[in-house]
């Protein structure tokens, strides 16, 4: 007999009263939510502890935001004060070359007399320039290097090898191993080395 119920309990299911809803496991919360019903009550020393945490949580990420934003400025103002610094070291050192074309322009001297005197101040200007560490780029009878110089064009000479620097129009700097501004040329072209 027992073996019987155990057979009608496996084949049938029991039956539910029809006065419950059925469960939808659709609308049951997952189980990371808990349900408002479920949650059970809070003691006020809890509540009044996770307030305090809230608050302290606030309060640092408040300073937090204030000391990256104090850092931010920070780090502006010392970068403009670098800028500052270094331009103002690299304008001291052309003063003296300033000063020279002012003694220049106020001489009476013969047209060879300012020559001269504008040659030793280009002198001048080169050496603060190599003190800067910016360096001529050689040009005249050098190899044509696309990444040194610009052609402004070609000219047929035959006393130089072809695709060599022929005429330097402005001349270009570089500092140290970075290139400031190019040098402007005229490239040779050698039909003497071309047709060979």
């Amino acid at each position: 007999m027992q073996e019987k119920e155990e057979e009608l309990s496996i084949l049938e299911p029991p039956e539910t009263a029809s006065d419950e809803p059925e469960e939808n496991p659709a609308a049951a919360p997952s189980e990371g939510e808990v349900s408002s019903e479920r949650a059970e009550p809070v003691s006020r020393a809890e509540f009044e502890q996770l307030k305090a945490e809230r608050d302290q949580l606030l309060d640092r990420l408040a300073r937090l935001q204030a000391e990256f934003e104090n850092a931010r400025k920070r780090a502006e103002r010392e970068r403009v004060e670098f800028r500052d610094y270094a331009t103002g070291s690299v304008a001291e050192k052309f003063l003296p070359v300033v000063d020279n074309f002012q003694l220049a322009l106020k001489s009476h001297g013969t047209a060879q007399q300012m020559h001269h005197g504008v040659e030793l101040i280009v002198n001048q200007m080169e050496e603060v320039l190599r003190q800067l560490h910016v360096l001529p780029i050689p040009a005249v009878g050098e190899p044509f290097d696309p990444r040194l110089h610009e052609a402004l064009g070609s000219v047929d000479r035959d006393d130089l090898p072809d695709q060599h620097v022929a005429e330097e129009i402005r001349r270009g700097y570089r500092l140290r191993e970075r290139l400031l501004r190019p040098s402007l040329v005229r490239v040779a072209h050698n039909s003497k080395q071309t047709n060979e």
